[in-house]
């Protein structure tokens, strides 16, 4: 490893930075679909909890290892267990991130690509031929998609190149404020629509009946882990960087805190305008680009509303690629004489080369298919269902029984609490229970 370790340049930057890894499309596209797929209320219900007795648990662990290590997402384990092959569980956090940046980077370039589309008013062109039109077409051209993706690396890059405090940290600094303004601004303009309490009941009073269908709490499970980043190394790496003085249970309810806040606020801002524009709330992964442009269009000032949401989507997709290429590039550095210029570059256009299957998986390699599914779809599926729960499982295993009690507890900065106990145990048993059932529910065997 070369040179000192960077580290944060304060607490505030490093919650804005980790909130900012954890909000993302996550937060905006798939918990408005999924939450609208799995009967509104019930699932918040359901989301909420998986947040606080699995989500939190898991994210403490993590932010424990890390800061405890002061290294990347594998020294985090070879450093408390030399030689040990514990090591490889770092390995797959960091597998993980680089396969999620491949394809998570492909649908990021979507989003610039309606943004600039909304700006320069070729989207609102497009009715004519139906939304659903123009976006098949779009993600059926050779090269479009591409080019969009490397467009949003390529800013991704640029930022992680310039290191922890002048690049990650001061790009956070900027946009989350801005996301914040943007999504409650969206929020308190959907509020005003004629008809949009509907989306308010939708979201906020349960249908009870849904609480016996068995898919709905998977789907808020994985939502849970999707949506705050656990088993991706992202806050093993980031809380590498803390200092010793940052107390993780406040930083890290803090973050969590914002991070689901931000779900529901999203939540207010689309389900609302989609009741009253008569829209489906059940529309799926096309909610973005087909069902709400469609609804942009119909709304007072919709042309100005449209380029805010997907400047929202962009700015929250942004952030959470940067935190997606830190955890590879972090481990990189920490093993090659590479600075962190030419670790971005290497692991950015690896990434890019990755990728390029899934940007092209609804055009020239419509045709292949794997298990049925695209190579995008595949590619999500494999790593939301298998990759990220063995990770959340090694994490789990490692901190709460591999370390001994007083360990763990001092690590999390709860040594003499009784929280602290409760947190262990939530570790140990509830979390990796959790956990199995989604990968029961991937292959069948439930």
């Amino acid at each position: 490893m070369s040179g000192k370790r960077e580290q944060w340049a304060s607490g505030h930057g490093f919650v804005l930075a980790t909130i900012g890894a954890a909000v993302g499309l996550g937060n905006i596209w798939r918990f408005s679909y999924v939450a609208g797929e799995n009967g509104g209320g019930a699932f918040l219900i359901i989301y909420l909890l998986c947040v606080v007795f699995v989500g939190a648990s898991i994210v403490f662990a993590e932010m424990a290892l890390g800061r405890q290590a002061s290294g990347d997402a594998v020294a985090a384990f070879e450093n408390s267990s030399p030689g040990s092959r514990w090591r490889y569980a770092g390995w797959v956090g960091v597998i993980g991130s680089f396969l999620i940046l491949s394809y998570y980077s492909v649908i990021a370039g979507w989003a610039l690509k309606y943004l600039v589309g909304g700006l320069t008013g070729i989207l609102w062109l497009a009715a004519g031929e139906g939304f659903g039109g123009y976006f098949n077409r779009f993600i059926s051209n050779p090269g479009e998609p591409v080019a969009w993706q490397m467009a949003m690396l390529a800013a991704t890059m640029f930022v992680v190149a310039g290191g922890v405090q002048r690049g990650i940290e001061a790009i956070n600094r900027i946009l989350m404020p801005l996301l914040a303004l943007f999504v409650v601004g969206l929020a308190a303009y959907a509020a005003t629509l004629p008809g949009s309490g509907a989306g308010w009941r939708f979201l906020f009073v349960p249908d009870w009946s849904v609480l016996l269908q068995r898919e709905v709490y998977i789907a808020a499970l994985g939502q849970a882990f999707f949506s705050l980043g656990v088993g991706m190394a992202v806050f093993i790496t980031y809380a590498s960087y803390m200092t010793r003085e940052t107390r993780i249970p406040l930083f890290g309810s803090a973050i969590i805190v914002g991070d689901t806040l931000f779900a529901i606020v999203a939540g207010l801002a689309i389900f609302p305008a989609v009741f009253a524009f008569g829209m489906n709330p059940e529309a799926g992964p096309q909610l973005a680009f087909i069902t709400l442009p469609q609804m942009f269009l119909a709304m007072p000032g919709g042309e100005f509303v449209g380029p805010l949401f997907f400047a929202l989507l962009v700015a929250a997709a942004l952030t959470s690629m940067i935190s997606l290429l830190e955890v590879p590039v972090a481990s990189v550095v920490h093993r090659t004489r590479l600075n962190r210029w030419g670790a971005t570059t290497v692991i950015g256009v690896a990434v890019f080369a990755v990728g390029i299957p899934s940007a092209m998986s609804f055009g020239l390699l419509s045709g292949i298919q794997i298990s049925g599914r695209g190579l995008l779809d595949f590619i999500d599926q494999t790593v939301s269902n298998y990759v990220l729960p063995l990770a959340g499982i090694l994490i789990c295993v490692y901190v709460g029984w591999r370390w001994d009690r007083s360990t763990a507890l001092s690590a999390a900065d709860l040594a003499g609490k009784s929280v602290g106990l409760i947190w262990l145990w939530l570790l140990r048993l509830v979390a990796p229970a959790m956990i199995l059932l989604i990968l029961f529910d991937s292959t069948g065997a439930l």
